[in-house]
């Protein structure tokens, strides 16, 4: 019977770990520029190099490395075109991401002078990047994709400095979490905080023990291992506190947090601050722009103690002199949200919290989110330009990192298309002389925009193709230079409005030798894996499991694994009890 109690309660031990950790993010993908290791950090995080993602640009290690731990001792830096671009194919059209990019001078080149650049997401700006020397600068965003897929870029912004980045983070969220915006619109992040906390919190570390005493011979077995949840999506929350603000500690034993859309996680709950009194409101800062923008505010409340018939905690939230919240009243042993959003504010504003009249407790603050809203998302470059330009980067191994929006945010467009202005831009130009193409056009008429395509200087070959006689209004088609031979289709060399170049080609010759330029394969600096407590950790994802430079969907999907690895715990465990 001993043994029968024991198996169901090991059943619901961990049927509720299983279902609690459901809400993990299903893409947890982090990426360490300039480097080619694979590895996990002292949170049990597993980063990838991203020498398969991206070839353009160089790697650098900083010259100030007892200033960082990894993934920031290295980074990747861009001195040549408009824009460099990481595409993120892990990500599906309407998911939710939150993205983190980091950025660490650290002296890289030895000229102490930290540049400014631009990042963009989606062919949207992102902010101005302004780096330091000895600080690393983090921005995050969240907002919704819209094609299949995701792109992170830097651009340069003024001469001589060039962009480079440190490493991307990108997380996928719940369906519900931060769903009051609207998917047109991402979201920029200023500030995250516990309040009352005492550390950092962010993503979970998996261990826990289990201890049962065999009936046969009395003996006592011990399964070592640690579950702790922090925040599975791996959101960075700091702590704390205020003038005047006394901390307080949730005496909860459990806190339920699925009432919160936006899924606080319950380590953040489990601390407080609070004011003596009701004569006092908790003021707090908001890290937001000089500039009044539209932002978005979300709080989160849990009460601390069973609060006795004579107590009422409740309070609003106020934006100077104006009360923007209903009264809030905290659950104890659960969570709430509020979301303060539609308004425009700026760090002149003064936020707070202040008791009802009504309340004989203070005010009462366990975590709090503050971002500021983007202008409307674009709906990128025109759909025929991408997928014509799609065959081209993949049928041409020299085009295939370039990345991002072709055109957008103007006027980073790619450096061999020029674009037109329109809010849908379509690609008038194609200037890809000299760029080293080899092999056979691959059919690209879908871009129909196009006026002009220059395709000199190169080594392609084959018969010129009947589909470059299809654009409607091409004015000029420059070939010259390359290997293409057999005949000219009559619908480019009778068109009156076409100029055709086609000069140094083999059409008048028996043999015509065409060779492939060489690749250039960039170099990475390795980097050592730092020290772990346990190197057996079951976050890791192992080398082999690598495809593309991207772990499998596996080993992304963390909460199918995390299953996996409970049920042959389970597995074990009833094995000593049977035993």
């Amino acid at each position: 019977m001993a043994s029968h109690l024991k198996l169901l309660l090991l059943v619901a031990i961990f049927s509720s770990l299983v279902s609690e950790h459901s809400l993990s993010a299903s893409v947890f993908l982090s990426i360490d520029c300039g480097t080619s290791e694979t590895y996990k950090d002292e949170n049990s995080i597993s980063w990838i190099g991203d020498d398969t993602l991206i070839s353009n640009g160089e790697s650098k290690e900083i010259q100030y490395s007892s200033i960082a731990s990894y993934p920031l001792t290295t980074l990747r830096v861009f001195k040549t075109r408009n824009k460099n671009c990481y595409n993120i194919k892990e990500v599906d059209a309407g998911q939710r991401v939150l993205v983190r990019a980091s950025f660490l001078y650290g002296n890289y080149d030895e000229k102490r002078s930290p540049p400014v650049f631009d990042l963009h997401f989606d062919g949207n700006f992102w902010t101005t990047v302004n780096t330091s020397s000895w600080d690393v600068v983090s921005h995050e965003a969240i907002y919704v994709v819209k094609g299949n897929g995701t792109s992170i870029c830097v651009a340069q912004t003024q001469p001589g400095q060039f962009p480079f980045i440190s490493a991307i983070e990108v997380r996928s969220l719940g369906p519900k979490m931060y769903s009051q915006v609207d998917p047109n619109y991402a979201l920029r992040s200023m500030l995250r905080a516990a309040w009352g906390a005492n550390e950092t919190t962010r993503y979970y570390v998996f261990r826990f023990r289990i201890s049962f005493q065999r009936e046969i011979d009395l003996r006592i077995t011990y399964l070592t291992c640690m579950y702790y949840i922090r925040d599975s999506y791996d959101r960075i929350w700091i702590p704390a506190t205020g003038f005047l603000l006394t901390k307080v500690q949730n005496e909860a034993a459990s806190i339920d947090v699925v009432p919160a859309e936006n899924s606080p996680p319950p380590t953040v709950l489990k601390n407080a601050v609070t004011t003596s009194g009701t004569l006092w409101g908790i003021e707090f800062d908001t890290h937001l722009p000089k500039k009044p923008t539209p932002i978005y505010v979300a709080t989160y409340y849990s009460e601390v103690s069973v609060l006795n018939s004579t107590d009422k905690r409740s309070f609003q939230v106020y934006i100077d002199e104006k009360v923007v919240s209903d009264p809030i009243i905290p659950p104890f042993g659960s969570a709430s949200e509020v979301i303060t959003t539609n308004r425009i504010a700026s760090g002149s504003n003064k936020f707070s919290l202040r008791s009802t009249t009504d309340s004989t407790l203070g005010p009462l603050l366990n975590a709090m989110e503050i971002y500021t809203v983007t202008d409307p998302l674009s709906n990128g470059t025109n759909a025929k330009d991408v997928e014509g330009l799609g065959l081209l980067t993949s049928g041409f191994d020299v085009l295939k990192d370039w990345g991002g929006d072709p055109c957008l945010p103007s006027p980073y467009t790619w450096d061999w298309l020029q674009c037109t202005s329109d809010p849908i831009p379509r690609v008038t130009a194609l200037n890809l002389s000299g760029y080293g193409l080899f092999g056979s056009l691959p059919d690209f008429s879908s871009m129909d925009a196009l006026e002009t395509i220059d395709l000199s200087h190169n080594s392609l070959t084959g018969q010129i193709q009947q589909f470059l006689g299809l654009f409607p209004s091409l004015t000029l088609l420059n070939l010259a230079n390359n290997g293409f031979n057999g005949t000219i289709p009559t619908s480019l060399s009778k068109n009156s409005k076409l100029k055709l170049v086609v000069t140094g080609n083999c059409f008048n010759e028996t043999s015509c030798k065409v060779t492939e330029p060489p690749s250039k394969k960039p170099t990475v600096p390795s980097k050592k894996s730092p020290p772990m407590e346990n190197d057996d950790d079951l976050t890791q994802t192992p080398p082999s499991q690598i495809q593309n430079g991207l772990p499998t969907s596996g080993n992304t999907k963390i909460s199918n694994k995390l299953a996996i690895i409970l049920r042959t715990i389970f597995q074990l465990a009833l094995l000593f009890l049977l035993s």
